[in-house]
């Protein structure tokens, strides 16, 4: 005889989409008990146990789906480069954009003068479209700082938002970005400064959940890289990595070696790449945003990823250059209609993988006994709607940690 369950709230009423395993898993007319922010039992509301619940939340219909969780952004910066954006537009490349001072580098000094309080302000304007949409975990990099102080400032803003705003935030540590201008010529002095200097403060203070570095012709070679990681394992930290987005140096070959728990962009991917990430485990985190602004012709290799067995994760990649999106359910759409992803990988992409490359796949990303109670109720008939609509703002419900989000 099962014994009655004692929970907080009970929920029902809708579909649920519970993304086991990186599937839809729907349990029609579903429900879930929840305790202390976590769920205690999912299941089919005709197969309810006797439940004693403190409140009862009834849906008329629609869909749930976990929350959706945005596992790469750059969304802590100063000022905008849409005249950058212009200048693609009208021919230059973004290489050429770099050579000439542009980039990252402009970016690094706007954020070098704003101050912490207007970062803030800037951040939260941005994250706020996220969090209607049912983001309710994001990942936010440092990068634009490039020195100890101001990736410190950056660090401490992402935090800040965490604790401001009912999502779960983690921090990247993106020292390792670019080449700031007082070390012009210099790069393996830069690193040594990371290395030596930001990552061992970074840790010390507790600011970063993990390591990242931007491994390109344009930013830093391999063996740089490397030094970056070394750096994070004596720190403690985990890695992440931008690698083959422009070109094929494969960083995600050398990111797999060190059990990274991702790697980003992977346009000129290879195959011996992707085994090796196979093998080690660390997810592909694909960003259609920055795919299409720069309106590169070369997708990630989907096809090999399904091959090897790689997890593929989706991401805004929201930052001030190449992707300034505010909408992660577009990049659903882009995910499929660009990289040929199928509506469930795209859904698993910003669920269950994606809480994969932020190691966090034992708490969030699907909806089950003993995970997070996050969770967003879609007016929506089929999982697939998520990745056909394009644009506007769906009415949904956002549940976070067992409490509806206001």
């Amino acid at each position: 005889m099962v014994s009655t369950i004692h929970c907080d709230s009970l929920w029902y009423g809708a579909d649920i989409v519970t993304m086991r395993g990186g599937k839809y898993h729907l349990i029609p007319q579903g429900a879930m008990a929840v305790t202390d922010g976590k769920i205690v039992w999912i299941g089919p509301y005709n197969e309810l146990p006797s439940i004693c619940a403190s409140r009862e939340v009834i849906y008329q219909g629609g869909l749930i789906t976990p929350g959706f969780i945005d596992c790469h952004t750059h969304l802590v910066f100063g000022g905008d480069r849409s005249a950058e954006f212009e200048q693609r537009l009208n021919g230059v490349s973004y290489a050429e954009i770099a050579a000439n001072g542009g980039g990252i580098v402009s970016t690094v000094k706007a954020t070098r003068d704003t101050s912490e309080q207007q970062l803030l302000e800037q951040a939260l304007f941005r994250l706020k479209p996220l969090l209607a949409e049912g983001v309710t975990c994001i990942e936010i990099k440092s990068g634009y700082g490039l020195s100890l102080e101001s990736e410190i400032k950056m660090l401490r803003v992402a935090r800040k938002l965490g604790e401001l705003l009912p999502i779960t935030v983690k921090t990247t540590c993106l020292a390792a970005h670019a080449l700031p201008p007082e070390y012009a010529g210099r790069a393996d002095d830069y690193i040594d400064y990371v290395c030596n200097t930001i990552i061992p403060q970074v840790a010390e203070e507790g600011l970063a959940d993990a390591v990242d570095a931007f491994c390109e012709h344009l930013a830093f070679s391999p063996a740089q890289v490397e030094r970056v990681f070394l750096a994070a394992r004596l720190a403690g930290l985990p890695i992440k990595l931008h690698a083959e987005q422009l070109s094929s140096l494969h960083g995600s070959t050398l990111a797999a070696k060190y059990s990274a728990m991702s790697a980003d962009h992977l346009e000129y991917a290879t195959e011996s790449d992707i085994q090796a990430m196979g093998n080690a485990g660390t997810t592909a985190v694909l960003l259609p945003g920055a795919y299409y602004l720069l309106r590169e012709t070369q997708c990630p290799p989907i096809e090999l990823f399904r091959q090897h067995n790689v997890p593929m994760a989706l991401a805004s990649d929201a930052n001030p250059g190449t992707s300034p999106t505010l909408s992660l359910r577009l990049m659903l759409n882009m995910a499929c209609t660009l990289f040929r992803m199928t509506p469930e990988e795209a859904l698993a992409g910003v669920t269950c993988h994606a809480a994969q490359a932020l190691g966090l796949h034992d708490s969030q990303g699907t909806l089950e006994t003993g995970k997070l109670a996050n969770w967003i109720h879609w007016p929506l008939s089929r999982p697939a709607e998520l990745a056909y609509w394009l644009g506007g703002q769906l009415p949904v419900s956002v549940v976070f940690q067992g409490d509806v989000r206001q």
